[in-house]
């Protein structure tokens, strides 16, 4: 029997239930300008009876995808401002980003490097720039941590993960090493003991920042392949995205955070979603927002709080969405402060 294989065409959506006929036309434009993949654990958690599946929702195309609002920007985080070499964003003084692959497992339809991952983005490191960017952290001993991204790191296969570890493990001064990732809960069999095995090559202390945005996409094998992670000793933490029509009410957000605690999991960061192209329909406002995760207060444990930040536009890093980072100057605009204590505008539609 032929297993199952991942979605990546608006063809294999349509044929799985997953899109209906009438859209396929105004959906193949949004496959054109944004890659589309689904793995077949995804694919089994969508509700095909439900409209507003929430799974469906972050990984499913739509329509609304090719709306773009003039505040909205390709590169809304500002890597690009901070990148001294290919693959290197060091934006803030003592940890660096890797990005050695910008493939992704699924493509999250809010993602915020949506015009540089897929099959048409910038790809994987070459093995020039790779020893490049190794370079890079070696000369500058301020690095303290590094945080493999991109796309999806995990994507990689043990063996090429191992390499990344074993370079990485020559370097005196860097002592952590952290994944961004959603392997363990769209693809959780590939949380094998190899893997595992390379994430611990490097000898540092490995975290993995899991992403996860809905309760559901914790099943019973994603938990398995977290457990197998934090047995071996991977310290994780988790990341979300608050989105409309996903986790925009207190309860599910409190479920959600209660799983990570359940599977040992930290409760990390809470991402307001941000200015990328063609994402309007997931932004809720700054004030929802703050309304939200003000409603966990006082409702779950405080081992299950995330912070709740905003990723400055412009490149000027993180900002706690709280009184003390953020003012309210009406209208929609506010300032925000920068860990620097520097202000920046910022417009909440």
């Amino acid at each position: 029997m032929t297993a199952p294989r991942s979605l990546k065409t608006i063809g294999d959506l349509e044929e799985a239930g997953l899109v209906s006929v009438e859209k396929r036309p105004g959906l193949e434009a949004v496959a054109e300008r944004y890659a589309v993949a689904v793995t077949p654990t995804i694919a089994a958690l969508i509700d095909r009876n439900d409209g507003s599946d929430p799974i469906a929702r972050q990984f499913v195309p739509d329509a609304a995808e090719l709306l773009r609002l003039p505040e909205e920007r390709e590169d809304p985080i500002g890597d690009a401002a901070h990148s001294p070499v290919e693959g290197i964003v060091h934006r803030y003084p003592d940890r660096v980003l890797l990005k050695a692959v910008h493939v992704c497992p699924v493509y999250c339809r809010f993602c915020f490097r949506r015009e540089m991952v897929g099959p048409q983005g910038l790809g994987t490191l070459a093995s020039q720039a790779m020893d490049t960017a190794f370079a890079y952290i070696a000369a500058h001993p301020e690095i303290w941590e590094v945080i493999l991204t991109g796309g999806d790191p995990l994507v990689l296969s043990p063996r090429r993960l191992a390499a990344i570890m074993e370079r990485l493990a020559s370097i005196d001064h860097l002592k952590i090493v952290r994944f961004h990732t959603r392997v363990p809960v769209v693809e959780p069999e590939r949380v094998d003991a190899a893997l595992i095995d390379a994430l611990k090559a490097s000898g540092k202390t490995t975290y993995l920042a899991l992403h996860a945005n809905h309760p559901r996409e914790l099943t019973a094998s994603a938990r398995a392949a977290c457990a197998r992670l934090v047995d071996r000793g991977v310290v994780m933490v988790s990341q979300s995205v608050l989105l409309r029509g996903v986790n925009d009410d207190a309860e599910t957000l409190a479920s959600l955070m209660r799983a990570f605690v359940e599977n040992r999991i930290k409760p990390y960061y809470l991402h307001h979603p941000d200015l990328a192209p063609g994402t309007s329909h997931f932004r809720l406002s700054i004030e929802e927002g703050q309304a939200l995760v003000a409603a966990l207060r006082g409702r779950v444990s405080g081992l299950c709080q995330p912070t709740y930040i905003l990723d400055i536009p412009g490149g000027h890093g993180k900002a706690v969405i709280s009184a003390s980072t953020i003012e309210d100057n009406g209208g929609g605009c506010f300032m925000v402060t920068d860990f620097r204590g520097e202000g920046h505008d910022y417009v909440s539609k």
